[in-house]
């Protein structure tokens, strides 16, 4: 930290014997051009700490920590140089050399360096959070340094992947809809923790959870990133958006044992680190080592990494990538009480930020209803799975479809998940883009180099006919109607929806469902949409207004009742009314491939009806008697004209006279009572 008369540098290191600061003229320099000498004056507890005069702002610095020694396992090793973990800037990119990191050679000449930087507050009274409240929420996840690029990208060249560039690109998001995006990992992290020949493209590979990652960056001047990050969330703010940030907190880039020294391994493994009895490295993230979330200072770090970017970088919130790991304790015991999550919900400056996890770890732990923080909301996978199942046509899909509909209420309980606890998705950056869901029966990633042994082997998907791209009309035809289902399923369902960038534009990865390494047109967004493509993202943009529009219906914390009960009659009652093909019989058999349900408002009768036909004919449903006149809203076995046009239609008069409606196979059409679209303004 910046003092009046130079820096004051600190460091965690409960375990060290002597600690050396090395002062260097530049991030790429070989050689300190000072070395400053910590002894026992220096400590105070676990933390070593010294003021250097007459340096300030851009000094680059690094650590030798030197302690007992443990060779081939643990202990110290001053050979390396160790980056500063509380660093809000890094530089010596363009010398650093991970497998120099290894063994026991001096890495002096190819290590990163912490950078001394300002540590000034957002400015939130130019740029105040949008606050928008989780039942208006609709969450983009994008990747910022792809979703500017490719070919036909609106976003000037020079700018393209980086944080100044995807300010170029708000006015696509606001035009959609969305009102939350989500950054896959923009905490500093190693390019090269990948096989060789590859380099990490997403990011969940951590090597600061403080400073920004450099590559994102427009120039080169480390004391510019905190700054441009700073323009993006300020551009977002005043445009309406909030930006939550995918952290990583769950393991860092060095490995096991065998890994590289750069930072807490150095400073002291076994505090950051769990191990077994025998001092083996214990991994539920599947990236070879696991933070020990539960100890004390692993916690303020964490903490401090919260409160860097939320107060000093402005973001609104949070993703925590396999969340649940950090609520293990030790030897790995799942903790019903964890105390990190327990010192976030009691931080006053991160009460109101929205946070957002994963229920499940690389260990087997699965908790979703119950994940043991009150304030976070939760991945739904069992969403995702089950929605896909049932347009699929699998078999024992149709009751499960059905409690996602209602908001997974066999999941939390019998009732509803609370609004901004479960978040409903149908795709996410691991996994099939949502075109390739439709198109390919099996993953394809040889072009990652593993032989197409890495990425999930249960999609749930299918190819509709043709793996991969086709030009049958029946086939291209059958996709497009899918995408529509998938996607009103989603964005009709309670909870808090989220879309993966260019679903939107049928963005394929040519069936590669673990594009990690793949920084490329393949993970890139896609920004040269033909006709299809341009309707559906048509399509999606109304749906996104309707489900605006129709809030107040879909929001989880008001549940809707399913039996009429004493206050059916009490003006403003909702209850929901399942229905098969005859009004009030829905069929849950295992073979059954259609549902329908209803809204309905006390004596005013239904608002809302919605019928969805997986099975591969046509089916002919009975439509509920409403007081007020229905209007079609959406249907998506449309072949031509518009699935959800701007101006709702009415039923034809034979559908009228006969109470009922032929929807085609595999599709859904959406019918509300004339007065809804007045009454239920957004």
């Amino acid at each position: 930290m910046v003092t009046p008369r130079g820096v004051n540098f600190s460091l965690v290191a409960p375990l060290a014997s002597r600690v050396e600061l090395l002062l260097f003229a530049a991030g790429d320099a070989p050689e300190p051009m000072q070395v400053v000498e910590l002894h026992n004056g220096h400590r105070s507890g676990d933390h070593w700490h010294v003021e250097v005069e007459g340096i300030g702002i851009g000094c680059c610095y690094a650590y030798r920590v030197f302690g007992p020694l443990q060779p081939g396992r643990h202990g110290f090793n001053p050979s390396k140089l160790l980056l500063d973990p509380c660093a809000r800037a890094i530089s010596g990119w363009n010398v650093y050399r991970r497998a120099e990191a290894l063994g026991a050679t001096p890495n002096t000449a190819s290590c990163l360096k912490g950078v001394v930087t300002e540590r000034d507050r957002f400015d939130f009274a130019a740029a105040p959070r949008p606050r928008h409240s989780w039942q208006r929420t609709v969450i983009y996840e994008l990747h910022v340094g792809g979703f500017s690029r490719g070919p036909g990208s609106p976003v000037s060249a020079d700018a393209q992947g980086t944080y100044l560039g995807l300010i170029e690109a708000i006015p696509y998001l606001k035009e959609l809809g969305v009102t939350t995006i989500e950054l896959l990992p923009v905490m500093a992290f190693d390019p090269h923790d990948a096989p060789a020949g590859r380099l990490n493209y997403w990011g969940y590979s951590p090597l600061s959870w403080m400073a920004p990652h450099h590559a994102y960056q427009r120039g080169d001047d480390p004391l510019q990133i905190r700054q441009q990050v700073r323009e993006l969330v300020t551009a977002c703010h005043q445009a309406g958006l909030e930006v939550l940030v995918d952290v990583v907190y769950n393991h860092t880039c060095e490995g096991n044992q065998a890994g590289p020294t750069l930072s807490w391994r150095g400073l002291d493994d076994r505090l950051y680190y769990h191990q077994n009895s025998k001092g083996d490295y214990l991994d539920v993230s599947g990236c070879g080592n696991s933070i020990a979330a539960n100890r004390p200072h692993v916690r303020r770090l964490i903490l401090e990494s919260m409160r860097c970017w939320a107060l000093e970088l402005g973001v609104d919130g949070f993703r925590f990538d396999l969340g649940i790991a950090l609520t293990r304790g030790e030897e790995l015991a799942p903790l019903d009480a964890p105390p990190l999550f327990e010192e976030i919900e009691a931080d006053p400056e991160l009460a109101d930020l929205k946070l957002v996890s994963e229920p499940w770890d690389c260990g087997g732990l699965y908790r979703l209803a119950d994940f043991p923080a009150r304030r976070v909301g939760a991945w739904n996978g069992r969403f995702r799975d089950d929605v896909r199942r049932f347009w699929k046509g699998d078999d024992k899909s149709c009751w499960t479809f059905g409690q996602r509909l209602a908001g997974s209420p066999d999941l939390f309980g019998g009732k509803p998940a609370v609004l901004g606890r479960s978040i409903t998705f149908l795709t996410a950056h691991d996994g099939f883009t949502l075109a390739d869901l439709v198109s390919y029966n099996g993953k394809h990633n040889l072009a990652n180099g593993e032989d197409n042994r890495d990425g999930d082997n249960h999609n749930n998907s299918w190819n509709h006919g043709a793996e991969g791209p086709c030009s049958d009309p029946a086939v291209t035809e059958l996709r497009a109607r899918q995408l529509r289902n998938l996607l009103a399923s989603l964005l009709l369902s309670p909870g808090v929806p989220m879309l993966l960038m260019g679903d939107e534009v049928r963005r394929s990865q040519g069936g590669n469902n673990n594009a990690w390494c793949q920084d490329n047109p393949l993970g890139w967004m896609h920004w040269r949409p033909d006709g299809d493509d341009l309707a559906l993202q048509q399509f999606v943009r109304r749906l996104i207004g309707l489900r605006h529009h129709l809030a107040g219906l879909l929001n989880p914390e008001i549940p809707h009742s399913e039996t009429r009960g004493l206050r059916f009659d009490q003006p403003g009652h909702i209850h929901r009314e399942w229905h098969g093909l005859q009004l009030g019989q829905p069929d849950w058999a295992s073979w059954s491939h259609s549902l329908a349900w209803s809204l309905n408002e006390g004596q005013r009768g239904p608002l809302l009806w919605c019928g969805l036909n997986a099975y591969h004919e046509p089916l002919r449903f009975a439509i509920p008697t409403a007081n007020e006149p229905w209007l079609r809203l959406i249907d998506t076995g449309q072949a031509d004209g518009d699935q959800l046009p701007e101006q709702p239609q009415p039923l034809s008069e034979s559908e009228r006279s006969q109470g009922a409606l032929l929807l085609r196979d595999r599709s859904l059409v959406l019918l509300v009572a004339a007065p809804l679209m007045a009454r239920h303004q957004a």
